[in-house]
């Protein structure tokens, strides 16, 4: 999910964002590299095409965007496409879904080399660096400064932004982005006699746990997913990777702590942390079966897991992942970018879209449907927000969390490394005879050689 193209060709660099993701292959670079000459040639005689009837003729622009998921981020994605097709009669714009993050990213990756990329995507935070340094992404920075009185830069919120930027060159604009929170089933840890305004911290974490222990329940059933670890690190006072981007930081005290932390809250039996593709799977099903207490979830998930609650006839409330030395949690989500080899026509068609999916209105649009962060500082101090977030605060949990928030690291090998970690934090969980030091060391070791190229 992550930066630096050094000598890393791009169907390699691919490779690597996918299997950080668990899924897809990369190609052979010398048969990609031919594709992709062929491919542009057959792009550009497209994009020629398709001007020279919107000039002769006044055709619409019809433009390919290609988002993940789908839901509420589905139903959310065609409303705003749908808004923008009826605004004006000069661009069409036509959605398709291409499953998560890492089927859309390695769709897009082939359509690029055969000359058939969609003109706008979503594009997960931390694959900004690699997709941006393999020439596959258009940059906006002049673009944003000659329209910088509509685009409102400043108006985005600064938290959301780190991601945005590449050797400081903008990529994209911040769409639905968002951070993982704590959501809590207020009903059983009522019922259990404790705080609902808790766990505030790591240790009152485990001191709720060994309560619902008593009876009968887990505090948190959790994937050891990265995301996660990446938060806990940044309360820890820690970094994932050296101020460089070159060498692994997460085997110092700071990255060892939230390992040890969860081995032995899991070796209590505590907490659950279930492995493999279901992991994530599991969790939701134990929380919405109100078997644990909590479960860590992306901010997106506020509307349906309302709904869950709602079903199952309990109360449910959300707060900041519980602290350790102070609080900290990495951002997440998509940003909206434009892919290279259109033509003028068609670049400025895909500006115009990705503008209108990132206003003020939008955005509130998309957060209220989803949970998805309002990315806009305006959106905030809009009276629909205000009123929404008074009606329903568990939205609003995300937005304040935002103050804490850093930025997912983007080097290229980030993927292939943040894949060796979660095996290497699996492995001291699972294995007692592993400490968690030594498990990542061994993943420094393997992730600083991948790192230094």
């Amino acid at each position: 999910m992550k930066k630096k193209i050094a000598s890393v060709t791009l169907p390699v660099a691919m490779s690597v964002l996918l299997a950080a993701c668990g899924g897809g292959n990369g190609g052979n670079a010398e048969n990609t590299g031919g594709a992709t000459d062929a491919g542009n040639n057959a792009q550009t005689a497209s994009a020629a095409e398709n001007t020279a009837k919107t000039e002769a003729g006044g055709e619409k622009i019809t433009l390919k965007y290609w988002y993940a998921f789908g839901g509420k981020i589905e139903e959310a994605k065609k409303e705003l496409v749908k808004r923008f097709n009826e605004s004006q009669d000069r661009i069409e714009i036509v959605a398709e879904h291409q499953g998560g993050y890492d089927d859309l990213h390695a769709k897009v990756q082939a359509a690029f080399a055969a000359g058939n990329a969609p003109a706008i995507s979503d594009l997960e935070i931390a694959s900004t660096g690699v997709f941006a340094r393999s020439g596959m992404l258009q940059e906006l920075t002049e673009l944003a400064e000659r329209d910088k009185d509509k685009v409102k830069l400043d108006d985005f919120n600064p938290g959301l932004m780190g991601n945005a930027y590449v050797d400081g060159k903008l990529y994209g604009l911040p769409f639905m982005r968002s951070t993982p929170i704590l959501y809590k089933n207020v009903t059983m840890l009522k019922e259990a006699g404790l705080d609902p305004a808790g766990p505030k911290t790591w240790d009152e974490l485990e001191q709720y746990s060994r309560t619902l222990k008593e009876k009968g329940k887990v505090g948190m059933t959790m994937p050891a997913d990265i995301w996660y670890y990446e938060g806990l690190v940044a309360q820890s006072g820690g970094t994932m990777l050296s101020e460089d981007g070159k060498s692994a930081a997460f085997n110092t005290p700071e990255g060892v702590a939230p390992v040890e932390f969860w081995k032995k809250l899991a070796g209590e039996g505590l907490i659950k942390i279930p492995v493999g593709d279901e992991a994530g799977a599991t969790a939701d099903k134990d929380w919405s079966n109100q078997l644990a207490a909590f479960k860590f979830g992306s901010t997106a998930g506020v509307s349906g897991s309302l709904e869950i609650a709602k079903g199952n006839k309990f109360e449910m409330e959300t707060s900041f992942m519980p602290a350790n030395k102070s609080y900290g949690v990495p951002t997440g989500g998509c940003q909206l970018v434009i892919t290279s080899k259109l033509d003028e026509a068609q670049k400025e068609a895909a500006w115009e879209f990705v503008q209108f999916m990132t206003t003020a209105e939008s955005t509130i649009y998309q957060h209220k449907h989803v949970g998805y962060l309002p990315t806009r500082l305006s959106a905030l101090e809009t009276d629909e927000l205000k009123e929404h977030f008074k009606q329903f605060p568990q939205y609003k949990v995300a937005v304040d969390q935002l103050e804490y928030a850093r930025p997912r690291p983007m080097e290229t090998a980030y993927p292939e490394v943040a894949s060796i970690l979660k095996t290497a934090i699996e492995k001291a969980i699972l294995d007692p005879k592993v400490t968690p030091q030594e498990a990542l060391n061994e993943a420094a070791e393997k992730a600083n050689k991948l790192l230094s190229k």
